[in-house]
């Protein structure tokens, strides 16, 4: 026996289509088996009713291409016809036309030859002359055409598509067919335009109209009219002649299906687009189609296709039921199961029917060990039976209220809970009650979140009582207390006559009285509350003399509990901290005057040094005058100059003097409008004493045009002699040489924080102020001078801040040397507007003082 290729026993092994076929429905599961079982025979039928309907729908088509070609053929036919009849019109139209051109026709010559025309051409309605100025020289009209279209001699054109013919005649000087058109009083009308050239001038227009009825009825054959529907169409499609067959009419109205008639259409040449020719087909049989026996075939098909879809459906709804069933069944176990609230059915005998799984995870029983139990139940807590029983006979008999019952439960493991019970009846699908359905909800966390606001509640309360500050709430529009402390209660009472008291003393604006009980539409509505309530809280300091306390009032708005705009007080007893700063402003006093007394003893020697001069000078004028005078050795006018020399020193002495007292004697703070150049003059002056003892020279620039300032000018040249003395010890501890030996004063104007100021500099050489130094530079009572009090530089910037202004210390380096230190103070101008005269540049010589 011969082998096997490998070709042929891969043939071999390859299993048959049979075979495969039966693999593939073994492999399907029964409900895919179900499924293809009941749409094979369905199928089966479609795929014949199909075929049928393609035969049908072949011959069907093989008549209507016969049709249609027959159709074209014969329309094509029809519409050159027409163009030979209008070139043949146009032609003799034309040789009419020149003959108007070349030599006048009188009126009777033109009217014969327009009516001979007509004679021959029936569809020519009317021949019209028209001048090259619109003027209708002669017009012919047929019998046929209305007089109320007729066109008089002499008249101008007016009809709006004959001067727009008339127009484009006269630009292109060749004829031209208008577009025809149809009026609801008229028939359509064609219109034929021919120029008038005379020696390529233009002359006129010749004007022919067509009847588009008469140019169907003599034009189109008779052997096409009785085949086919013939018309003549507009652009738009419009009817304008023949005969018109709506498709609708001629569908096989019992075939929904059937093809519409076939149509032809064709522009008329040579008129153009602007009107067409349309055939289409007159249907008088039904041909195949109307078949007896298509229709049998149609109807047992789509009867044995409709019993089998019917089949179909019904199977697939039995089948998508059981799906929504078990999907229900197993949505509604899932809701049970992720129910946060434990759910217990019982039956009329009062035992358990039904768990689910929150009522399992909230008492730790499983459902097998609860469903069938009857009282007591496991989860009851031996102390509680009787209670539970009296609460099981409740729900049982339907006497539980509606707000539910509060019990204790017992877990499995022995820990208590506190659950809400709520009842209701359980009915059943034919409306009978089958027993009791209890919703159980565990309250333990909210029990101890509500024991916990409680006692935080009476702690708040406890701390508000015990605050040392009245504390009041009001609504905003009545005389209504919504709170009020302890001490607020001791101090006015439980009215609310004291908030209203206090808001009105600390100049907040009091609420607009108003009986909201007259009308029930809040008057504060559509009022932006949330930009009261995130308003800074307001503050005043108020005497009240039926307490005859100072208090700090603060006020605040806020929403109340129940949604009203309410207005807190806050009012706090002051009035020991007011008459500890009285007594403190009394003491501040007492300071800058111990601190003039001090300064001027640290310069008693430097003042007696100065005094010394004067006196000596007098001393030796008088002395001098008595020796001469003995002698007999002076005269009169030496005399009188030697005395006017001893009072000018004598003078000298007492201004000393008066300077000295003037600044050391104690007096209340007066504010007043005080020159700046005065204040750093006098300053300067009492200073300049020191800075000669120590051989330091002052060099001082005060900026030209300084406006006053509203300040105490005995505490300014205080702050200023103190500056100056301290910058002249400076100098003089850090031994400079002579020419090193120097202390700048600067006053100008200057801006600080948006602020127009008086800025006053002291600029030392000396060695500056070490970094532990400048730490504590203000700290009263700290001094780095053996015999200092400590008490300059802290009385200093009291002062500068008394006056609403800053003051600041820095040294100054060279590279990392201290080459001096800087003590700036400003304060601010009380007229901002004098700063446009002032001029910030420093002149280019400065005032030095030896």
């Amino acid at each position: 026996m011969p082998e096997l290729t490998d070709s042929e026993s891969d043939t071999a092994d390859r299993p048959t289509p049979l075979v495969r076929l039966r693999r593939w429905w073994t492999r399907q599961s029964p409900q895919r088996q179900d499924r293809f079982a009941m749409l094979a025979p369905l199928a089966a039928v479609l795929l014949f009713l199909l075929v049928i309907m393609v035969v049908f729908a072949y011959l069907r088509l093989e008549e209507v291409a016969r049709e249609r070609e027959a159709i074209n053929r014969d329309i094509e036919y029809t519409q050159q016809r027409l163009r030979l009849r209008l070139l043949e019109q146009q032609e003799q139209l034309m040789r009419f036309a020149r003959e108007i051109s070349s030599r006048e026709v009188s009126r009777p010559a033109f009217l014969a030859r327009a009516e001979a025309f007509a004679n021959i051409y029936p569809e020519l309605q009317g021949l019209t002359w028209i001048d090259d100025k619109k003027l209708v020289r002669v017009s012919f009209n047929t019998a046929s055409r209305s007089d109320k279209f007729q066109k008089s001699s002499g008249s101008i054109i007016s009809t709006p598509d004959t001067v727009e013919n008339f127009q484009t005649v006269r630009d292109l000087l060749l004829p031209i067919y208008s577009t025809p058109h149809a009026a609801p009083d008229m028939a359509a009308v064609l219109q034929l335009h021919l120029p008038l050239m005379d020696k390529a001038q233009f002359k006129g227009d010749l004007m022919a109209e067509y009847s588009i009825d008469a140019l169907y009825r003599y034009g189109v054959p008779f052997e096409i009219t009785s085949k086919y529907a013939v018309s003549f169409h507009d652009a738009m499609g419009r009817p304008l002649a023949g005969t018109n067959v709506s498709e609708g009419s001629l569908k096989r109205r019992f075939l929904p299906w059937a093809t519409p008639i076939n149509a032809y259409e064709i522009p008329v040449s040579p008129v153009g687009n602007g009107l067409t020719i349309r055939g289409q087909v007159y249907r008088t049989s039904l041909g195949l189609i109307g078949s007896g026996l298509f229709w049998l075939v149609m109807l047992l098909s789509g009867a044995t296709a409709w019993l089998l879809l019917a089949n179909w459906r019904h199977t697939r709804r039995r089948i998508r039921a059981q799906d929504a069933l078990v999907q229900e069944t197993a949505f509604r176990r899932a809701m049970e199961n992720s129910m946060l609230t434990g759910m217990r059915a019982l039956d009329m005998q009062g035992r358990i029917t039904y768990v689910n799984s929150a009522f399992c995870s909230m008492t730790g029983w499983e459902e097998s060990e609860l469903l069938g139990r009857s009282a007591p139940f496991p989860y009851w807590p031996e102390e509680d039976f009787d209670i539970m029983k009296t609460r099981l006979a409740e729900e049982l008999s339907g006497r539980v209220q509606a707000s539910g019952i509060q019990l204790r439960i017992k877990r499995k493991d022995g820990s208590i809970i506190e659950a809400r019970l709520y009842v209701s009846p359980l009915i059943d699908a034919f409306g009978q009650q089958t027993g009791w359905m209890t919703s159980m909800i565990d309250i333990t966390e909210p029990n101890r979140v509500r024991e916990q606001l409680a006692a935080s509640h009476e702690r708040f309360t406890t701390v508000l009582e015990a605050l040392d500050a009245s504390i009041s709430v009001a609504p905003l529009g009545n005389d209504e207390l919504l709170f009020a402390n302890k001490l607020y209660r001791l101090w006015f009472g439980t009215h609310a006559q004291g908030h209203l008291q206090l808001v009105a003393e600390a100049g907040v604006p009091a609420p607009i009285n108003s009986d909201e009980t007259q009308d029930m539409v809040d008057m504060f509505a559509g009022l932006p509350t949330n930009h009261l309530h995130d308003k800074e809280a307001e503050s005043a300091e108020i005497y009240l003399g039926s307490l005859g306390r100072w208090l700090e009032v603060r006020t605040r708005y806020l929403s109340w509990v129940d949604g009203r705009l309410a207005q807190m007080v806050i009012a706090t007893d002051i009035t020991a901290r007011r008459m500890a700063e009285e007594q403190s402003e009394v003491q501040a006093e007492r300071a800058q005057a111990s601190s003039r007394l001090i300064t001027m003893g640290e310069m008693a020697s430097s003042v007696a040094h100065e005094l010394n001069q004067p006196l000596t000078a007098i001393n030796n004028y008088c002395n001098g005058m008595v020796s001469r005078i003995k002698g007999k050795q002076i005269t009169q006018e030496e005399l009188l100059g030697a005395l006017e020399k001893t009072a000018r020193q004598a003078h000298r002495a007492g201004q000393i003097i008066q300077r000295i007292r003037s600044f050391v004697k104690r007096s209340e703070p007066n504010r007043t409008n005080a020159s700046v150049a005065n204040m750093v003059a006098e300053a300067v002056e009492l200073a300049e004493i020191e800075l000669r003892r120590r051989n330091v020279k002052l060099i001082q620039y005060v900026a030209p045009g300084m406006p006053n300032l509203l300040v105490d000018p005995i505490l300014i040249e205080q702050v200023l002699l103190n500056l100056l003395k301290n910058a002249a010890e400076s100098v003089d501890s850090a031994q400079r040489a002579t020419p090193q030996r120097l202390v700048k004063l600067r006053v100008a104007p200057g801006q600080v924080e948006n602020k127009v100021v008086v800025e006053f500099k002291v600029i030392d050489s000396g060695s500056g102020i070490a970094p532990e130094v400048m730490a504590r530079l203000y700290e009263a009572f700290y001094s780095t001078k053996a015999e200092g009090m400590g008490i300059g530089l802290s009385l200093c910037r009291s002062i500068v801040e008394s006056h609403m202004g800053r003051m600041k210390a820095e040294n100054l380096y060279n590279g990392e040397v201290i080459v001096g230190c800087c003590f700036t103070f400003w304060i601010p101008m009380t007229d901002p507007m004098a700063t446009a005269s002032l001029k910030l540049s420093e002149p280019q010589g400065l005032q030095v003082s030896p």
